[in-house]
């Protein structure tokens, strides 16, 4: 099911390039979302929290890990956005409908959430230091130097933790951002009042985001948590689920708006720079 007026399709590489622009464009969001979901005070509100931060540490924090940030993307949503892509416009992506791409949005999360998840470890690590004593920072200068840094000093495996949690999140993650945004995009341009363009690919963005947001939530906690503790800090995995739950279940969708804040933007820069992307530069249709 393709929307109607679209003559080009996108390249497989193009969803990382425009997932990398749109994380360095709301980068300043995902830090405050990361920094309030592992803060145990239950009283501070994340706007309380990004003054407290700035004051301290100057607005230029915002941008720390940036790097890791936009490494990231370059791994992680290059390769899920380029299984769905390929998968989408194969044989079995246009025979299949709608859940044959839910199908593909699956693999291309769990590939992506693997590939991507030394770089998601780097990313929570480098802005966690913000909340952190200058005695206890790690200091990573940039993304490369901190997958360097981990691979000797803790060693190869470490990279990976949380990869489960990750990974779980990825095929959430690009079901609902990828899947729900091409659906709802065909749903609008079927109608009398929406055609391939901006303000179309802002809705259904907007849609998506929504959706990928609640999806996501509870297993982002548990992925932040896992990411950001120390060697032997929880044995297991039931281990990090008690210590969420201690909050209640209020305490898995903790963080819940200043990660739609975030998440929201973050998913519709990406699809409105994968559109003109597509537009300006995809392979026209045969």
């Amino acid at each position: 099911m393709n929307p109607k007026h679209v003559d080009k399709t996108s390249r497989w590489y193009f969803g990382g390039l425009a997932s990398a622009g749109a994380a360095y464009c709301t980068h300043p969001l995902d830090l405050l979302k990361v920094l309030y979901q592992i803060d145990a005070r239950t009283n501070l509100s994340m706007f309380s929290l990004s003054q407290e931060i700035v004051r301290r540490d100057g607005f230029t924090v915002l941008y720390n890990g940036v790097s890791a940030a936009v490494l990231r993307q370059l791994t992680y949503s290059t390769t899920r956005f380029a299984i769905y892509e390929i998968g989408k416009q194969s044989s079995f992506g246009k025979d299949s409908g709608f859940l044959g791409r839910i199908v593909m949005a699956a693999i291309g999360g769990t590939v992506g959430g693997f590939v991507g998840s030394p770089a998601d470890l780097i990313n929570v690590r480098m802005q966690n230091d913000v909340r952190l004593p200058p005695e206890q920072r790690r200091n990573y200068k940039n993304a490369i130097d901190g997958i360097i840094r981990v691979w000797r000093e803790e060693g190869f495996r470490r990279l990976f933790a949380g990869a489960s949690s990750a990974t779980a999140r990825s095929v959430f993650m690009t079901i609902g951002q990828l899947t729900f945004y091409d659906q709802a995009k065909y749903t609008l341009c079927q109608t009398d009042y929406f055609t391939d363009n901006i303000g179309t690919h802002f809705l259904a963005s907007v849609i998506a985001g929504g959706i990928a947001t609640t999806m996501t939530q509870p297993i982002d906690v548990v992925k932040t948590v896992m990411m950001n503790a120390k060697p032997g800090e929880f044995a297991n995995i039931r281990a990090i689920l008690r210590h969420i739950g201690r909050l209640g279940p209020i305490g898995f969708f903790k963080g819940f708006i200043p990660r739609f804040i975030r998440l929201g933007p973050h998913t519709v820069l990406t699809f409105i720079f994968l559109e003109q992307l597509r537009l300006n530069f995809g392979v026209p249709k045969a």
